[in-house]
């Protein structure tokens, strides 16, 4: 691979060894490891990523957790090939000037997610009279940019600060301009070493007919939940298999009937491209953990764990989302309600994959996702709702609501749908409902929240949607 702008060899690299444990390993030791499970982002690194325009976009990710074999043939930059002492880079430079380094343990970290922003295509500064949020600057930084870094001693407003003082790249800056030429190719693999295999097939083919041999093998998209288990549980899979790249299962297509979306499309990718058409994901997306993992994370690996507390299934349950699962023998079509089996078990076979989620259209009127966490961003949810509704005339239509984290397996809230369908939309039908929701599922009591606590949140949650709903109704009248 092409680290910095040099060619280096996966020496001494197992099938199992992280990007950020390699990079250490060969002297460049700026990336640090603060938590080995993607939440602080001491580890950040960019890697060269393909655009729309067939030129590349420099994509900050955690090296923590992506396996070094899976960057063969990759270019990536870490916070040493920004810059030099004697020569800074302007994020770094920017943040020794804001005074956004004490320790310095995280700063590296932060230089390469702030200059995978300061090299965003479409970052533009405001234009005069545009009204600012304050999670963007003056200079079209986008501050949640940095959601998956932490600091524990230097405090955010100096590095703020630092992030919304950018300008644009120079005209003779070498990582700008290569932004013109397109990414690497991904480089089929087949590495083995330190008693595992890893193996990125050169098609979909050939991912199938591997599944079809080897059905126990490990298939691997943005391994930020594989990434987990090597660091902390010591998980080490004979085989994995890296389906990320592979061209069949990064689409995404807007039809007639529905949208598809493919299963190894990385989150950050879906919501650029949906841009807010799917209102649902639109509010998913900024609370599903950081953009470092969104950066890598994908649809298919959230749902292929078939945890209960992953936020995509509640959003897309509520969506009536279907998956097209493929083998080597052809594909066939589920409905994502009856995929999930049991705790962390689904109808998906061993030779199977996800190729891709389908969104039928069209798309329900009302919606929204509610997580409850201890934390607004980047944090595991205690429960997770989705919510379709289709109201005229004032009478509820049609409903579908998702749940999560209230058992062993994410669900459709069948008889909440029950309550409200064919009754008036009002503040009765909406406490009516909500006694029944919070009777759906089994929940449990653990170190996030009580049994009675998610109960009742299922239940605000309701009649925090009917609010919203009377209030965008009087402001629309208005």
């Amino acid at each position: 691979m092409t680290v910095n702008g040099r060619q280096r060899p996966l020496q001494g690299a197992t099938a199992h060894t992280t990007a950020l444990d390699w990079l250490r390993d060969t002297g460049l030791s700026g990336s640090k490891e603060g938590c080995a499970e993607g939440e602080c982002g001491a580890c950040a690194m960019l890697v060269a990523t393909p655009d729309d325009n067939g030129g590349t976009s420099w994509t900050a990710v955690n090296a923590c957790l992506v396996p070094a074999a899976a960057l063969n043939g990759q270019e990536i930059v870490t916070a040493e090939g920004l810059g030099s002492p004697d020569e800074l880079h302007p994020v770094q430079e920017k943040l020794a000037e804001a005074g956004g380094s004490q320790c310095g343990y995280c700063t590296p970290g932060f230089a390469c997610s702030m200059a995978g922003e300061y090299y965003r295509a479409d970052r533009a500064p405001a234009a005069a009279g545009d009204e600012v949020c304050e999670e963007h600057g003056p200079n079209g930084f986008d501050l949640h940019a940095l959601s998956g870094n932490l600091c524990r001693c230097t405090g955010y407003r100096p590095i703020r600060d630092a992030a919304y003082t950018l300008g644009s790249p120079e005209a003779d800056d070498e990582l700008a301009a290569r932004r013109s030429r397109p990414a690497p190719a991904p480089m089929p693999t087949d590495f083995s070493s330190g008693g595992g295999r890893f193996i990125r097939p050169a098609s979909l083919s050939e991912a199938l007919d591997l599944l079809h041999d080897e059905p126990t093998a490990l298939l691997l998209a943005g391994s930020t939940d594989l990434g987990v288990e090597v660091n902390l549980r010591g998980r080490r899979a004979p085989l994995v298999v890296a389906i990320e790249q592979l061209p069949e299962l990064r689409t995404l297509e807007i039809g007639e009937e529905f949208i598809e979306i493919g299963a190894a499309l990385p989150l950050s990718e879906v919501e650029r491209r949906l841009d807010g058409q799917v209102p649902l994901l639109a509010q998913l997306f900024p609370q599903f953990a950081s953009r470092l993992i969104r950066n890598r994370g994908t649809f298919g690996g959230n749902l292929g764990t078939g945890s209960p507390i992953g936020d995509t299934p509640p959003a897309l349950l509520a969506l009536g989302a279907r998956l097209v699962l493929a083998s080597a023998g052809g594909e066939r079509e589920v409905d994502l309600a009856d995929y999930f089996t049991g705790y962390r078990q689904t109808i998906r076979g061993a030779d199977e994959l996800i190729r891709a989620i389908r969104i039928p259209l069209p798309l329900a009127r009302v919606t929204a996702f509610h997580k409850i966490a201890k934390r607004r961003f980047d944090d595991i949810s205690s429960v997770a709702l989705g919510f379709a509704l289709d109201i005229e005339g004032g009478v509820v239509t049609a409903a579908r609501i998702g749940l999560g984290g209230v058992a062993a397996t994410p669900l459709r809230a069948y008889a909440t749908e029950a309550a409200l369908v064919g009754r008036p939309w009002n503040v009765a039908t909406v406490r009516a409902a909500s006694a029944v929701l919070q009777s759906e599922g089994t929940p449990m009591s653990d170190h996030r929240a009580s049994s009675e606590y998610r109960s009742l949140m299922l239940g605000s949650s309701l009649l925090k949607l009917y609010s919203s709903t009377v209030i965008e109704s009087k402001e629309v009248s208005a």
